[in-house]
């Protein structure tokens, strides 16, 4: 196995010792000894029955028979969740014919960032992921399961259901994907009309037009954000069935594999002998696994915060310096856009997790013999599903991509490094997307230009002001002073200055969309303005050196200079009411740093510290 890989597995493993050990006791404390409903009361029990037919009653009373939780992101507004309407009629169906019962234990909230990029709402998106987890948690709470389906699949929905599941680790749990929609216009259209649209160029009616037919029905997006990488994460993980997650929505294959999750959770549960939580599937070899995948399909920077605070939950510590160090030895294998042209309905077609995880394993850069919801080894993801007369097989999947534009070797790769880079400097900290950038934007000195909100930057835009070289510096957009949306309306404007031949960069204490990459973008800063960081210091004209390759980000400006000026102090209160942000005032104050996953909870056994 690489020598990096194994090294940084045991940095993880030694640093998270102690947490790990509570969690573990914690997990083996909430372990029961059969059917945990038989631990409620009779009236307790009656109310959870209630509902169900008489025959559901029957098995749920006999105690013999697993019953299965469902919690579920459905709502109809999200087009990859919409799907979900009927998946907990068809779960329970297949379960009854396997002599099983199921009830949907809770729904939990599902915002889609698509709708509220640039808008109030997306103040709300990184908060909703902590938000869920906790509404996971109130959902399991009734103790009537022996097992549990996650129906979730976008950006924060997928990290905060696994943050709930990992407070029921002793619970076995599998994640039911609903697939993404089919290809609409090209990439390469839609981000051109965009970027018209900023200039002015096309009507606000033309751009509906592109974008209505890039996003077109139910299913998943299919460019590679933070949705489909949640997807990605989850197979590399081993928590959805093997090359599973790219099955277009609302096909006979989607169906198949729906009713095969049922099949498979009822193996893990107890009654069959072959009990199988989640915590015996994921530990610190499924979190560099992640990781990896992350690296290898160019994936979402938003994960470099998710990955962070799903781990912590079971009580494994992973840092910034543990991705860039995994970078740095596992090659990029997919273009994908925004790191290509190419969707994800292309990436299925040319093999998919099936070409990426066989490559990794033959590079040894994979944890192979990692615990998983089909058996032991990652090898078992080397398949692909098929049906043929009705019946569903996982037969021997590719491991040479049938398109190498889109899918790579590690033989030869689209880079020897993969999608994303660690930056620190004077500044703070941040992380950066790398694999969307051409060679000549590695490296840039430019002046800044400050701007206390993506807003303000766009009117300078329009008014004809940023037509030179320039870094942009967008602050008080973390998670204290705002809820550290995601900044995706930098985009446009930006690309239209960097396709004019303009040197610009971006450096911020916000997110950025998964979708974003053209323009080099040190994100996540911390610490954040409003925290005392070194962002709020900065003034208009203050040169910084952007250094990708170095993995540097520098102020330019002596430390006397810096020692005598005041941070920046600008008027947040807009960003606290309207749109139910006043709701969150106690979370922005409580929620932790980027670079700890910005969260509410905390490592298990600092509760009461």
């Amino acid at each position: 196995m690489n020598q990096t890989i194994r090294e940084v597995t045991e940095k993880i493993r030694e640093r998270s010792q102690k947490s790990r050990e509570i969690y573990l006791a914690r997990i083996e404390e909430a372990k029961g000894h059969g059917v945990y409903r038989q631990q409620l009361g009779c009236s307790n029990l009656a109310h959870a029955m209630a509902p169900m037919q008489e025959k559901e009653k029957a098995l749920l009373s006999e105690m013999v028979e697993p019953n299965i939780a469902i919690v579920t992101a459905y709502n109809d507004m999200l087009s990859a969740h919409a799907p979900y309407r009927d998946y907990p009629d068809r779960l329970k169906k297949r379960l009854r014919d396997l002599g099983a019962t199921a009830q949907v234990a809770g729904g939990v909230p599902a915002m889609c960032d698509g709708v509220t990029q640039s808008q109030p709402g997306m103040e709300l998106s990184l908060f909703s992921r902590d938000n869920i987890a906790m509404g996971t948690a109130i959902a399991l709470s009734h103790n009537v399961f022996d097992g549990v389906f996650y129906l979730g699949v976008c950006d924060k929905i997928v990290p905060g259901m696994l943050i709930g599941a990992l407070a029921f680790g002793h619970l076995p749990g599998i994640f039911v994907p609903a697939g993404p929609m089919p290809s609409g216009i090209s990439n390469a259209e839609k981000a051109k009309i965009r970027q018209e649209f900023a200039q002015g160029k096309v009507s606000e009616g033309e751009l509906l037009q592109a974008e209505a037919a890039s996003y077109h029905s139910c299913g998943t997006c299919t460019f590679y954000g933070t949705a489909n990488s949640n997807q990605m994460l989850l197979e590399m993980m081993g928590l959805q069935l093997p090359n599973s997650s790219f099955v277009n929505t609302n096909t006979p294959l989607r169906d198949a594999l729906t009713d095969e999750a049922a099949g498979v959770m009822v193996q893990m549960t107890e009654h069959l002998g072959r009990y199988k939580p989640i915590a015996s599937i994921l530990d610190e070899r499924s979190f560099v696994n992640a990781i990896i995948g992350l690296m290898a399909t160019g994936g979402s920077t938003n994960h470099t915060i998710h990955l962070i605070a799903v781990a912590r939950a079971a009580g494994i510590l992973l840092t910034w310096e543990d991705f860039d160090a995994i970078s740095k030895v596992t090659p990029l294998l997919c273009r994908l856009y925004p790191n290509g042209q190419a969707d994800v309905n292309h990436f299925r077609d040319a093999g998919g997790m099936s070409v990426v995880i066989a490559q990794l394993l033959d590079a040894g850069l994979l944890h192979a013999d990692t615990e998983t919801v089909v058996g032991k080894g990652l090898q078992r993801y080397v398949t692909e599903p098929k049906l043929e007369n009705h019946l569903l097989s996982f037969e021997k999947g590719p491991v040479i991509s049938r398109d190498e534009s889109v899918v790579a070797s590690v033989a030869k790769p689209f880079s020897p490094e993969g999608g994303l880079k660690l930056l620190g400097g004077n500044i703070g900290r941040s992380v950066i997307k790398t694999s969307a950038l051409k060679p000549e934007y590695l490296f840039i000195e430019a002046p800044a230009l400050v701007f206390d909100s993506q807003e303000a930057l766009q009117a300078a835009f329009k008014r004809g002001e940023l037509k030179r070289d320039f870094i942009a510096v967008v602050r008080y957009q973390g998670p204290g002073a705002n809820g550290m949306p995601e900044l995706h309306g930098l985009m446009p404007p930006l690309g239209v200055l960097q396709d004019q031949g303009y040197k610009v960069a971006i450096v911020t204490d916000g997110r950025m969309s998964g979708a974003s990459g053209k323009v080099p973008s040190a994100i996540h800063m911390t610490p954040e303005a409003v925290k005392g960081g070194m962002l709020a210091k900065i003034e208009d004209g203050d040169m910084i050196r952007f250094d990708v390759a170095e993995g540097k980000i520098t102020l330019l400006v002596e430390d006397e200079i810096l020692a005598r000026r005041h941070p920046a102090t600008p008027d947040l209160t807009h960003n606290r009411y309207g749109f139910g942000r006043e709701l969150f005032v106690s979370v922005r104050a409580a929620t932790g740093p980027a670079d700890e996953g910005a969260t509410l909870f905390d490592i298990p056994g600092e509760e009461h510290a």
